[in-house]
């Protein structure tokens, strides 16, 4: 389910709890509603009010870290492989038939990380014949004097490197907010929404504005959802800084 859907059923719970606590309201006596009764409810609204703006705080901070974490991973992929095809081609024309290797697999990485983050069962990880094919290109290249030798280490280095931040993108393929929460959260918005319904009369005024703030509070989940899915959502991660670190890679 996309985040969309998602926000829009927390909006349908939210406003269905607004319309229970007024529809429980007008069965109400004012007796039942008193001084004692409301000052009681306030405070239980306040109480909820807080709780759920400080899980919505945290659970922003948590989605929005994680966006940045994955985008600083993409810059630094995308470095390593210009870096990587740099070295390459520094050493010499022997490795023009890596470099074509290395530019075919990269094109099917970026492919498949941006696939990998697509909803759906979690894949385990596979190397394909073309990334062995890149790595058997460059660790069959015989270094013929010093500056061959300190490149090819520098280029096994590099591909390191590379290994290790593709794989990091690999392992935070899946969610990092708990569904269960997101439940849970959305039922004490539903419960404060229905406190608000129980203690005021509904007017055009009032229906306003606070159709106006649970569209806040749903646009606030959907921001977390859509932060969460970060090669998938609205504001997703583009795939160009790695796209265009491509054309380079032509011999």
């Amino acid at each position: 389910m996309n985040t969309l859907s998602i926000s829009a059923i927390a909006l349908a719970f939210i406003l269905g709890g607004t319309l229970l606590g007024a529809a429980i309201r007008s069965r109400l006596s004012e007796r039942q509603l008193g001084v004692d009764a409301k000052d009681v409810i306030k405070l239980a609204a306040a109480f909820v009010a807080t709780l759920s703006a400080l899980v919505l705080g945290l659970l922003i901070a948590t989605a929005k870290s994680s966006f940045d974490t994955k985008i600083a991973q993409v810059k630094l992929l995308a470095a390593d492989v210009i870096l990587l095809d740099e070295l390459l081609a520094q050493y010499g024309p022997e490795t023009v038939n890596a470099r074509q290797i290395g530019r075919h697999n990269f094109e099917l990485m970026i492919d498949r990380i941006w696939h990998e983050h697509e909803a759906g069962s979690p894949k385990p990880f596979e190397m394909n014949r073309e990334a062995q094919a890149f790595l058997q290109a460059v660790y069959s290249l015989a270094p013929q004097n010093d500056l061959q030798r300190s490149l090819k280490t520098r280029i096994v280095e590099t591909l390191k490197d590379l290994a290790q931040a593709r794989l990091a993108l690999f392992v935070q393929s899946g969610s990092t907010i708990s569904t269960p929460f997101l439940m849970i959260l959305t039922f004490w918005l539903t419960i404060l929404f229905a406190i608000f319904g129980l203690l005021t009369r509904i007017n055009v005024l009032v229906g306003v504005t606070l159709l106006i703030c649970a569209l806040s509070v749903s646009t606030s989940i959907f921001l977390i959802l859509d932060f969460d899915r970060a090669f998938e959502g609205v504001i997703k991660i583009p795939s160009a800084p790695l796209r265009n670190a491509l054309p380079p890679l032509a011999p």
